[in-house]
C-alpha cells in the first residue's frame, strides 16, 4: 500500500542520432561535387561540434534561451522553466540540468 503513495516523476531520455547523421553526410561527400563539398563538409562540421555535449543539457539550453533566462544569475527561474517545459520534473533532476546547463553557457 505505501508503494503507492510515491511521487510519479517524469525522465528525460536523449536520443541522438548524430553517427547515423554524420554517416550520411560522410557518404554524401565522398560522391559530392565540387559545388555540394563546401555544404556538406560544413554540415560535418556542425554535426561534430554536437557531438560532445549532451543532448539534455543543449535542450535546457534552448529552453531557457527561449525564455531569456540565464541559468548562471538566475537559477531559481531557471529551475522553474525547466519543470514547466517538462511537466512531472522533480526538482532534484531539474537543479541537476540547469546545474549542468550553467557550465555549458
Amino acid at each position: 500500500m505505501l508503494g503507492s503513495l510515491g511521487k510519479k516523476e517524469a525522465h528525460l531520455i536523449a536520443l541522438s542520432d548524430l553517427d547515423e547523421a554524420r554517416e550520411a553526410v560522410r557518404q554524401a561527400l565522398a560522391g559530392a561535387s565540387a559545388v555540394e563539398e563546401p555544404g556538406l563538409r560544413a554540415a560535418l562540421g556542425i554535426l561534430d561540434g554536437f557531438g560532445g555535449s549532451d543532448p539534455r543539457v543543449r535542450w535546457v539550453v534552448r529552453v531557457l534561451g527561449e525564455q531569456g533566462i540565464d541559468p548562471r544569475t538566475h537559477e531559481v527561474a531557471a529551475i522553474k522553466a525547466v519543470r514547466e517545459a517538462l511537466p512531472g520534473l522533480g526538482l532534484a533532476p531539474a537543479a541537476a540540468l540547469v546545474k549542468d546547463a550553467k557550465q555549458a553557457v
